[in-house]
């Protein structure tokens, strides 16, 4: 290496410098130095404050370039690199230098992101967001035992009798990016199953699950019962009610409990499986049973309240029952939901 920096520096003066930059970190990475190190070996050799963040750990270090903690500084990150640890982004790192960036401050950066990426894999659990899913089910099984859930919860990073809160979610949006954004600077793992993600987290912000997602959120006690719930809870989402957690369910958790082939042998809900066939009449009757209003109903649709009015009372009548009675109104919401939780 050090041949071949000579050999390529009468070509191109800033070659020499960045292979010796890769030496510098090849050498602290044998030397299995802890991310303080890092950045304080990274700072004497900018000549500048550097910093290392990781996300999932809401830890931030900045080194000064004489080997201390650097005083909060008005100076902003000149250049940033991010931190990447199986295709996922960890955190971040910079340099806090004044006026221009440095000819070789792009090649340092780079070489500390990958140093610290390394140093977070090789210490402690991993920080990425995904993990493995046998672990998972490991924590969420209901026939495994206290002893092997709390290995494998010690392994996702999660400390010792620490509330878990699972959330199943289906959704296009990647996990990992559901779980950074609900449960952002805490512990948070999601992984893959077999017919939804599942996100086991220490808080859930529900504000902050991104458009299109659908979950379930259970509650935070023991996680393969908040698992259990989590999954009722999905099943009651909906386009215009998308993310449910289940202690909001209240009685309504009861239907999910409900046999299959007596809901279906309902006479109400097999009324509102025949008036699925029109999807305009289906809307106009969800959104009048979510907002018990003919005139809200009217406003969510877009539409006029006489002409909402009209097709609410067809919808009466092809379902047999009264939609401007109480009770005819509480029977058209239960059947719509039980027919929902049908999953059809």
């Amino acid at each position: 290496m050090e041949a071949l920096a000579a050999r390529l520096s009468h070509l191109d003066p800033d070659v020499e410098g960045a292979i010796r930059v890769v030496m510098f970190y090849d050498t602290l990475m044998r030397r299995r130095v802890d991310l303080p190190a890092l950045a304080r070996a990274t700072a004497g050799l900018a000549e500048c404050v550097a910093g290392i963040r990781l996300h999932s750990a809401g830890r931030t270090i900045r080194m000064a370039p004489d080997g201390r903690e650097a005083a909060p500084s008005p100076v902003p990150a000149s250049t940033t690199v991010a931190i990447t640890l199986d295709e996922e982004e960890i955190g971040t790192v910079w340099l806090e230098r004044e006026g221009t960036p440095g000819a070789l401050d792009d090649a340092v950066l780079d070489r500390l992101a990958i140093a610290a990426a390394t140093v977070v894999e090789r210490y402690g659990p991993a920080r990425t967001t995904m993990a493995d899913p046998a672990l998972v089910e490991l924590v969420i099984s209901a026939s495994g035992d206290d002893a092997a859930r709390s290995r494998a919860l010690r392994l996702l990073g999660f400390p010792a009798d620490a509330p878990i809160r699972v959330v199943v979610v289906r959704s296009k949006v990647p996990l990992e990016k559901v779980g950074n954004l609900i449960c952002p600077g805490r512990p948070v793992k999601a992984a893959p199953l077999t017919d939804a993600g599942v996100i086991l987290a220490a808080t859930v912000d529900p504000a902050r699950f991104p458009e299109g997602v659908r979950a379930g959120i259970g509650a935070a006690e023991c996680p393969h019962r908040s698992w259990q719930d989590a999954r009722t809870a999905l099943r009651f989402t909906t386009v215009r009610r998308p993310v449910v957690h289940y202690d909001d369910l209240g009685a309504l958790a009861l239907l999910a409990r409900i046999p299959e082939e007596d809901t279906r042998a309902n006479a109400d809900v097999v009324a509102i499986a025949g008036l699925a066939a029109e999807p305009e009449d289906l809307r106009t009757l969800d959104a009048y049973c979510v907002t018990g209003s003919v005139r809200q109903a009217a406003d969510s649709l877009h539409l006029h309240h006489s002409s909402v009015a009209r097709r609410l009372g067809q919808i009466g009548k092809s379902l047999g029952i009264d939609l401007t009675d109480p009770l005819g109104l509480t029977r058209a919401r239960l059947a719509l939901t039980a027919w929902r939780l049908l999953g059809e």
